[in-house]
C-alpha cells in the first residue's frame, strides 16, 4: 500500500483526511504543535504542554466512529467558567498527556479509540511559540505572526526544538509528501523551520504536492497568487522544491466571492498557472471546492482526495 505523509494543521488539514481516509492508501499526519490561541493556548499555558488544538481536529477528522461519540469530542463548553469555550477532545487530549506521558502516546491511544487507519503524530513534543524574526524586535506567537506577516523577514522557534524519529521516519518512507492547504505562514511553514523535517524533506525521493489555497489570508498572503505561494514554500524547502501543485478551477461565483471580499477581507487566489509551470512545479487543475450551507469556500475532501490519490497510482504507470 502506497503511503502519503501530509504536513499541516487547522481545518485545510482535516478536510483532506476526511477524504483520504476512504481511499485505499496508508496516510500519516504530521501536526504543527505551536498554536496560541483560544482554548489551545489556555491549556497550553496553563499546563506547560504543547499545543492539542489542530491534533484533536485531525483525530476528529480521520476517526470511523458514530456520530454521537464525534459530537461528544467536538463539544465546546459555552457557560461561564473554568471550562468555558475549551472542546472535550483538547481536555482529554490534554489529560492522556499526563496518562501516557506524551502528545505522541496520547494521539495514538485515541487513534485506537476512535478507529483511525493511520497514523498521526505532533511535530514535536516541545511546548513552542512561533517567532516572526525582523528588524528591531520580533513578533512572538502564532496568532501575531498571523496577522503581521509583511513586517517579517523569517521564521523561528523560540527555542530549538526536538522532532520525534518516528515523524522523521514516516517522511522518508513515504511515496508523496503532501503540504496541505491552510494558512500558509502558521500551518505549513513551521514544519518546514523544524531542522528534522527541513532536512529529511531535502533527503527524500518523495514528490512533494501542496494542495493550493483557494483564498487569501488576512495578514498572512493578503493579494498572494498561486505562484506567489509556491515562491514562499521554495523558499523555506531548500533544495528540494515542490514539485506538484493541485490546483482549483472549479468556478466560485460572484455572489460568494463578494462576500468574502467584503465581510472577511479574503480574495480568490489568483490561479497563475503559467508562471507556476514556468517554476517547475506541474499543476494539476480540478474542480476540488464546495460552497457548504453557510457559503462559506472549503476544499470538498472527496474530491481533493481523489486528486491526491490518481496522482500517486499514475506514477507507477
Amino acid at each position: 500500500m502506497k503511503k502519503i505523509a501530509v504536513l499541516g494543521g487547522g481545518r485545510g488539514l482535516s478536510r483532506i483526511l476526511s477524504g483520504l481516509k476512504l481511499f485505499p492508501v496508508d496516510v500519516t499526519a504530521i501536526i504543527t504543535v505551536s498554536d496560541d490561541g483560544s482554548s489551545t493556548g489556555v491549556l497550553k499555558e496553563e499546563l506547560n504542554i504543547p499545543a492539542v488544538g489542530d491534533l484533536g481536529k485531525v483525530l476528529i477528522s480521520m476517526a470511523n466512529v458514530g456520530e454521537d461519540d464525534i459530537d461528544l469530542l467536538s463539544y465546546r463548553f459555552e457557560k461561564d467558567g473554568t471550562l468555558h469555550n475549551h472542546p472535550v477532545r483538547n481536555i482529554l487530549l490534554a489529560a492522556l498527556i499526563d496518562l501516557k506521558g506524551s502528545l505522541t502516546e496520547a494521539a495514538k491511544y485515541m487513534s485506537r479509540l476512535l478507529n483511525i487507519k493511520g497514523t498521526v503524530l505532533p511535530l514535536s513534543e516541545d511546548k513552542v511559540e512561533l517567532i516572526g524574526r525582523r528588524k528591531g524586535d520580533d513578533i512572538v506567537g502564532e496568532v501575531a505572526v498571523s496577522k503581521n506577516v509583511r513586517d517579517i523577514d523569517y521564521l523561528a522557534y523560540d527555542h530549538p526544538i526536538e522532532v520525534g524519529q518516528e515523524v522523521i521516519d514516516e517522511i522518508m518512507a513515504a511515496d508523496l509528501i503532501v503540504l496541505s492547504p491552510g494558512s500558509l505562514y502558521t500551518s505549513i511553514l513551521p514544519h518546514l523551520i523544524a531542522p528534522g523535517v527541513h532536512d529529511a524533506l531535502e533527503q527524500t525521493d518523495a514528490p512533494i504536492m501542496y494542495i493550493a489555497n483557494v483564498v487569501t489570508q488576512p495578514g498572512e498572503t493578503d493579494g498572494y497568487s498561486l505562484s506567489d505561494h509556491i515562491s514562499v514554500l521554495n523558499k523555506y524547502l531548500g533544495s528540494h522544491k515542490v514539485d506538484i501543485v493541485a490546483a482549483n478551477n472549479g468556478v466560485i461565483g460572484t455572489e460568494v466571492s463578494d462576500v468574502y471580499r467584503t465581510k472577511e477581507r479574503k480574495l480568490i487566489v489568483e490561479m497563475d498557472v503559467e508562471k507556476t509551470r514556468e517554476m517547475g512545479a506541474r499543476v494539476i487543475e480540478a474542480d476540488m471546492v464546495t460552497i457548504d450551507e453557510k457559503g462559506s469556500i472549503t476544499h470538498d475532501d472527496l474530491k481533493t482526495a481523489y486528486q491526491v490519490f490518481s496522482y500517486l497510482m499514475g506514477q507507477d504507470m
